[in-house]
């Protein structure tokens, strides 16, 4: 029988090599636990206790709240976009095909590995959402993808603060930051209500530039295993695997909701 206790304990020590020594001692990145710990809590309360406490109250409208938090969410992903831009992906200083993790206390670098620890902690921001669908009795929202998409994301920006908080494996961060601003856009002019909601058409496309984003992502991190770049090979395969599993969940969800739809139209 697997030992989970001495799994973690091997897996640890075997990532200790690679650990960056400057977000060593940064909040929430000394150990994973507190990281999983919160998103474990948040699957509990999402798929469990929040839906049983509000079975029998009326759902909250949450209208202004929700534009205050939409908006907030665009300005942060727009900096973030900005700051992993500037910082080296857009200014000509990296390169798409190698980019060496670069241990240097240089400003730029600095630059980088912070905005890497700021999009670690927008992960939690991001949790907020599933709350107000919740408290708005959006059940049907709380689906698995939607639960198994933000649970793990704290724990996957984790991992990139940790071990690699610059360099070739910041690009997921670079490009997820970008379709979040057209994301929460999109949700900030929905929560206007029926009369801007019915100019909003382009809803579907928001999944399909996310999996397009995760297309994206395995190639520019499966290139690795064919060019020679100073880049672990374990980080590599880790990023190709999370961006195809994302991909693969998000096709279905896709398939499901629009084009099983549209086929049942046409009949």
């Amino acid at each position: 029988m697997i030992n989970a206790l001495e799994v973690y304990t091997n897996v640890t020590l075997s990532l200790k090599k690679y650990e960056d020594p400057r977000t060593s001692k940064w909040f929430l990145m000394s150990s994973p636990r507190p990281t999983v710990t919160i998103c474990l809590c948040y699957v509990f309360l999402v798929k469990f206790l929040g839906q049983k406490v509000m079975e029998k109250k009326k759902p909250f409208s949450l209208r202004k709240i929700l534009m205050v938090y939409n908006f907030f969410q665009v300005i942060f992903s727009a900096w973030l976009f900005y700051e992993f831009c500037a910082s080296g992906w857009l200014t000509g200083e990296y390169s798409f095909r190698c980019q060496p993790i670069d241990i240097s206390p240089s400003p730029r670098t600095m630059r980088m590995v912070n905005v890497t620890w700021w999009y670690f902690f927008s992960k939690f921001t991001e949790l907020v959402e599933t709350i107000f669908f919740i408290l708005r009795k959006k059940f049907n929202q709380v689906n698995a993808l939607h639960v198994f998409h933000h649970s793990i994301m704290p724990v996957s920006a984790w991992v990139a603060t940790k071990y690699y908080p610059n360099g070739h494996g910041t690009f997921p961060g670079l490009l997820n930051t970008f379709v979040h601003v057209i994301m929460y856009s999109y949700y900030f002019l929905s929560a206007f209500g029926p009369e801007v909601q019915k100019y909003l058409w382009w809803k579907k496309y928001l999944t399909r530039l996310q999996m397009i984003q995760f297309v994206i992502v395995m190639f520019h991190a499966l290139q690795l295993l064919v060019v020679d770049c100073n880049f672990p090979r374990i980080f590599i395969w880790y990023m190709g695997l999370l961006a195809l599993s994302f991909y693969t969940l998000f096709k279905k969800f896709y398939d499901r909701e629009y084009k099983s739809k549209q086929n049942a139209k046409r009949k």
